[in-house]
């Protein structure tokens, strides 16, 4: 997903958290204040139907709520009670407080695991957004080599894992970066095209450093590396290729597809049959979306205005029934590849407009929303149920 990196607006939601994870956090210091509870016990998760709902504290903070039908409750509850399994939450290192800081990030774990969904924990190893644009190193590691910096990549992600395992919410799935498809942590792992094979290198040796964080943290979560490639598999090839020829062994490729930058649904098959078939791993969709109108909400500009942007729009219109069909087509398409097909997630179908991208950047995302501007559950919450 593309944003541009800017700082929150501040507001009620600024207050939420006062706890931050620094770079140089020891595993006590990140534990969670929080008594653990006994763990929910979890069905087998065997097929993700998942929503990202890393936005809940700050639409909370400003005080919307959300409904399906006569029910009112807390977004992941609503989702669950649809279908739902599992909830992707996004964990900035050191970011304003309450927003995908570690603290709010274990309290909306805690929330998943009590709706029933697991978790898929992204690691973007960054303060704030990290995406094909841009991939910044956090601040307080920003003057590290890489060996330093690949030491507490490790360290970090191995704290991370500990603070959700010793409150009892283990993640099932974690991302290892978000959608490295150009490296991680620039400038130290950027892949630029002018430096040569060395530049895979580095950024192989900072995945790794974060997959043996994973292991070494001693849960049972699986790992996931991120392209946002959607339909292309030149780029995803690449991706993948540069990093298994450095010894990178992980569980599960995923990939980001929003059709009016990635292709159609056949697109997005064929790169996922490729991916599957080619590294011997599973799949998923760990981001995707659809509009339900074209109407803008207010003076914002949105990133699909236009039926021209859609490379299917007449198969998928942009309404309400439209974006249920086209959800309901990416289920099927990764269900269609058999027991590599994992699943998908849905990208922040609760980001109502009221809550902005970045300081001096509206939200450009409000028309694909699976709530309406009021809070009320479109049709295509019904992907998530059981059949």
């Amino acid at each position: 997903m593309h944003v541009s990196r800017r700082r929150f607006l501040g507001g009620a939601a600024a207050t939420l958290m006062a706890s931050r994870l620094l770079g140089s956090c020891t595993a006590d210091q990140v534990a969670p204040v929080h008594a653990p509870e006994p763990p929910r016990v979890l069905p087998p998760l065997t097929s993700i139907r998942g929503a990202d709902l890393s936005f809940t504290p700050e639409l909370e903070a400003i005080g919307l709520t959300f409904r399906d039908g006569m029910r009112e409750d807390t977004v992941e509850q609503l989702l669950a009670a649809r279908g739902a399994n599992l909830v992707r939450l996004r964990l900035w290192v050191d970011p304003e407080p309450g927003h995908s800081d570690l603290e709010s990030t274990l309290a909306l774990a805690r929330r998943a695991n009590a709706a029933g969904c697991h978790v898929l924990l992204n690691l973007h190893y960054s303060d704030f957004w990290a995406d094909p644009t841009h991939q910044p190193t956090p601040g307080a590691w920003a003057d590290q080599d890489l060996g330093a910096l690949a030491a507490t990549v490790h360290d970090y992600t191995r704290d991370v894992l500990r603070a959700f395992a010793a409150q009892g919410t283990v993640p099932a799935l974690v991302q290892v970066g978000n959608e490295i498809s150009r490296g991680l942590l620039w400038p130290t792992g950027e892949v630029t095209g002018r430096s040569g094979p060395d530049e895979w290198d580095r950024v192989a040796r900072l995945v790794q450093a974060g997959l043996h964080g994973v292991r070494d943290a001693g849960t049972t979560a699986r790992t996931v590396l991120h392209t946002d490639a959607g339909g292309n598999q030149a780029d995803s090839h690449r991706l993948f290729s540069e990093l298994t020829q450095r010894g990178i062994r992980f569980d599960v490729a995923a990939v980001s597809y929003f059709p009016w930058w990635h292709g159609t649904i056949a697109d997005v098959r064929e790169n996922l049959e490729m991916l599957a078939r080619r590294f011997d791993c599973q799949v998923m969709i760990a981001e995707t979306s659809y509009p339900w109108t074209l109407e803008r909400p207010g003076a914002a500009e949105l990133h699909v205005e236009r039926l021209e942007d859609l490379p299917e729009a007449d198969r998928f219109p942009p309404t309400p029934d439209g974006q249920l069909a086209f959800l309901r087509t990416v289920r099927e398409t990764v269900a269609s590849l058999g027991p590599a097909g994992l699943g998908f997630a849905v990208w922040e179908p609760a980001w109502l407009p009221e809550i902005a991208a970045g300081g001096g950047q509206e939200n450009r995302f409000a028309n694909l929303t699976m709530f309406d501007w009021d809070g009320t559950a479109l049709p295509s919450v019904e992907v998530f149920g059981n059949r």
